[in-house]
């Protein structure tokens, strides 16, 4: 091949016979075609050898390489990108004399409401070396700079995070430093990862999902006056987290706009006594340890319990508003309407540590090690004497997050099995946790749970169309040592579909006050249980699309 272009260089098209002239015009057009070979050729080495990071470039001139993969959500939207940026800088001792003025200028004609005239003339006479004019410019304002082309006032390229979603998800992507570097929430959980891959990192949440929870616990916050919102739902087989809202949040891209306090993701970093819905666990128990579901028990009146002396140590008692239906209750009854004094006998029938071991099972006795972080640490009953064991039959003396109330409602609810939650999407396939309940007690467990949604307290939640088995909480907090009446946490935990469990639901409320509609009443009927149908009907064609 080289031979035959060597002769045609030498002859031209035509042989040894053409014309001088006819020669030369050939030996151009074969030059011409050679160096634009050559100068392909090297174009597409150079494509070849950029070609992984193309994908990684931004900004309007490309010049520079993002450093920080996007996070998306389950379906593809972005929840936090880079983005090419750059601040004004001024560096003085490159300023040519002649100059000085139109840098000033400059300056003053970019940043009108930052620098006046004057102060830009002030700035290039000063003695500093490096100024910093300002930072992450716009556009508009870096075009005029860089239209200026003057020597010493530069644009200094940075890559700034961007959260399209801002406060939606503010406590689960977090936010990252001056630096680059994540310092909270995902951007500090997948840390490395981002910074060293291209492809994004894909959560497990919903944007979608989580946009219904963020309303309705914003307007529940405001309608009940509450201290804060929480709310969580979770793949029953998955451990994946659609969604996770937490009130009060903050703003990731202007964290000086609210209090530090506000970044705390409250539900794993908040410890409660979160009150009836430890009746689930309590019947669990019960079942678990023979106790026949035909029992009953007398629960028309206070039921003492006494000391090794003889006195009474504690009396249990209801709230005002229960009401038994008869006197005499059997097991499942007293966990539907949600009896104290049922459940604290209940509770003393059980061998002793029993309780103690069943939170241990359900990792409730400590601080949770999770994949996106770790839990406050729980606060378990320091001993198990007859109060003890009575009270924490119905949520009182156990303090816990509400991620270990929700893993623990999940374990005994969804089949016995206990699942560690993920922000990572997984694909649906066999579960795989620790078996915790036997599969027949849970299979018992979830009809109850069903008519308590049906018939009592949850009825609120209901939704057309699906069943789902809920309990509800309403906890008085303590102050200064003592409960406080005026002061209550209210809760609901609901699993659907109640028959197979796919999802499960929690809705804390910490510190709702009464409204007109409720005639004063704080309890969860009244808050947490109508806010959680209001999700669930919104989520539920999202969900089963």
């Amino acid at each position: 091949m080289f031979e035959v272009g060597k002769d045609i260089f030498k002859y031209g098209f035509t042989g040894a016979r053409a014309s001088a002239t006819t020669r030369k015009r050939l030996k151009t057009m074969y030059t011409v075609f050679f160096v634009a070979f050559v100068l392909f050729a090297c174009r597409t080495l150079q494509l070849g050898i950029m070609g992984p990071n193309r994908a990684r470039l931004a900004g309007a001139d490309n010049e520079w390489l993002v450093h920080r993969a996007d996070i998306i959500d389950r379906n593809g939207d972005i929840l936090a990108k880079n983005v090419a940026s750059g601040h004004i800088v001024l560096r003085n001792k490159a300023v040519r004399e002649k100059d000085r003025d139109a840098v000033a200028q400059t300056i003053h004609q970019a940043l009108p409401y930052e620098y006046s005239l004057a102060d830009a003339i002030e700035l290039v006479n000063s003695s500093k070396n490096y100024i910093r004019l300002k930072k992450y410019a716009s556009d508009k304002q870096r075009e005029i700079i860089q239209k200026a082309k003057l020597e010493g006032l530069e644009i200094e390229k940075v890559q700034k995070r961007k959260y399209p979603k801002r406060r939606l998800f503010s406590h689960m992507v977090g936010f990252v430093g001056e630096d680059g570097r994540g310092l909270d929430g995902a951007e500090r959980v997948y840390d490395n990862y981002l910074v060293e891959n291209k492809d994004p990192l894909q959560l497990s949440l919903d944007s979608r999902i989580q946009s219904v929870f963020y309303e309705q616990l914003s307007f529940a916050m405001q309608k009940y006056q509450a201290k804060a919102a929480m709310g969580m739902l979770m793949n029953s087989r998955t451990g994946e987290m659609l969604a996770m809202v937490s009130l009060p949040d903050f703003d990731p891209e202007n964290l000086r706009a609210d209090s530090v306090a506000n970044r705390s993701f409250k539900p794993m970093r908040s410890v409660y006594e979160l009150g009836s819905i430890f009746k689930i666990f309590n019947t669990a128990l019960a079942l678990e340890n023979g106790i026949s579901e035909d029992k009953e028990y007398y629960v028309a009146k206070p039921f003492p319990i006494y000391d090794k002396f003889g006195r009474v140590a504690k009396k249990i008692t209801d709230i005002r508003s229960f009401k038994p239906p008869r006197p005499s209750l059997n097991l499942e009854e007293i966990m539907m309407h949600s009896c104290n004094v049922g459940s604290a006998q209940i509770a003393l029938e059980l061998p002793d540590g029993a309780q103690k071991e069943f939170f241990e099972r359900l990792h409730m006795d400590k601080a949770l090690d999770l994949e996106f972080g770790r839990t406050e640490n729980s606060l378990p009953q320091r001993k198990w004497g007859p109060v003890e064991r009575a009270t924490v039959a119905f949520g009182q003396g156990y303090a816990v997050t509400p991620m270990h109330l929700l893993l623990g409602v999940n374990a005994v609810a969804n089949g016995g099995v206990y699942i560690y939650p993920t922000l990572q999407k997984r694909a649906v396939g066999v579960v795989r946790g620790e078996r915790v309940l036997a599969d027949e007690i849970s299979a018992k467990l979830r009809p109850i749970m069903l008519r308590v949604a049906e018939e009592t307290s949850g009825k609120k939640a209901r939704v057309a169309g699906i069943k789902i088995g809920g309990k509800t909480s309403t906890a008085e907090k303590y102050t200064n040592k003592k409960i406080d009446s005026k002061r209550n946490v209210t809760a609901f935990v609901g699993v659907f579909p109640a028959n197979a469990p796919q999802y499960t639901i929690l809705v804390v409320l910490d510190e709702p006050q009464g409204t007109k509609e409720s005639w004063g009443w704080r309890t969860a009927a009244w808050n947490a249980v109508p806010t959680t149908g209001k999700i669930l009907n919104s989520i539920l064609p999202l969900l089963f699309e």
